[in-house]
């Protein structure tokens, strides 16, 4: 840049080929705030070279004061930070390109799962012994259970963690909807605290809910009787939770070991519990059957 292209010109002409100062606070000018605040100033610019090409800088203005304390001279100086930038830029397309990828597999995966639950669902329908079409039934709760974490996760703007009220609320309505229960005669009791769940946390915790419920409405209410069934998630620590799936229905059998029952719901209970989620799970069969599970997450 000659001489003459200088003369006469302000540092927004030049640099930042705008008619008017830097201002605050979308482009601040540090040596203008260093001068009114006294204290140090720093803001990222945008300058123009002179033909045209734009670079990042970062600009900061450092106050030299007068035994009284004024500023009578301000330190001014420019880095260079376009690779840096042009880096961050790089790595922010990267985040996008991933979380593209991300939405797209929970969105197949969901499908797919989908379409696992709709053969199953249409595979029942002609199945005549009552038996095998519970099994049916329960294998269709358990993948819908997993889906609707992959289909939450599809529709959040965060691929890591999911609403666990919400997602818990979904579930439980399906597994009324699918054994045709009536809320006014087996109500639903919650008190989900509003956290979110990591999907390695929350996939589990769903099962365990889905395997507790299931098996208090087929068993703890029979020919009709009325009940509640209540669900309780509380953090008790910063990273610890206690979930509480109950029932005032008839209790487990004394003599009965949940952990080495013949069917799989129960022992699935207790694998996802203690192998999955590295917790603690304990039975009160006093008034009922209460399942409590403290896990880490």
């Amino acid at each position: 840049m000659e001489k003459k292209d200088l003369i006469g010109k302000k540092c927004f002409e030049i640099i930042h080929k705008q008619d008017t100062p830097c201002t605050f606070p979308d482009n601040i000018c540090p040596v203008l705030e260093t001068n009114k605040t006294g204290k140090f100033s720093m803001a990222e610019h945008i300058h123009y070279n002179s033909d045209g090409t734009k670079e990042f800088v970062e600009v900061s203005a450092s106050p030299i004061k007068n035994e009284n304390g004024e500023v009578i001279q301000v330190v001014h100086i420019a880095k260079d930070i376009t690779e840096r930038k042009r880096a961050e830029e790089k790595i922010m397309a990267s985040l996008k390109e991933k979380e593209i990828l991300l939405r797209e597999i929970h969105h197949r995966v969901k499908n797919n799962m989908q379409i696992i639950s709709s053969l199953l669902r249409l595979q029942s329908e002609n199945i005549k012994d009552e038996e095998y079409l519970e099994v049916f039934k329960d294998s269709y709760n358990r993948i819908k259970t997993m889906s609707l974490v992959h289909e939450k996760l599809y529709q959040s703007g965060d691929f890591t963690n999911i609403n666990f009220k919400g997602y818990i609320h979904d579930i439980v309505s399906s597994i009324y909807q699918s054994h045709f229960i009536d809320k006014d005669i087996i109500s639903l009791n919650m008190d989900i605290e509003d956290v979110s769940l990591g999907i390695d946390t929350a996939i589990p915790c769903g099962l365990i809910i889905n395997e507790l419920v299931t098996n208090s409405l087929k068993y703890a209410f029979p020919d009709g009787r009325y009940g509640e069934i209540g669900i309780i998630l509380n953090r008790i620590e910063e990273n610890r939770f206690e979930l509480v799936v109950s029932d005032n229905g008839i209790s487990i059998p004394l003599g009965m070991d949940f952990r080495k029952t013949e069917t799989l719901g129960l022992r699935l209970v207790s694998i996802l519990a203690e192998d999955q989620l590295l917790g603690e799970i304990s039975l009160d069969r006093s008034k009922g059957t209460e399942f409590k599970i403290r896990f880490r997450s």
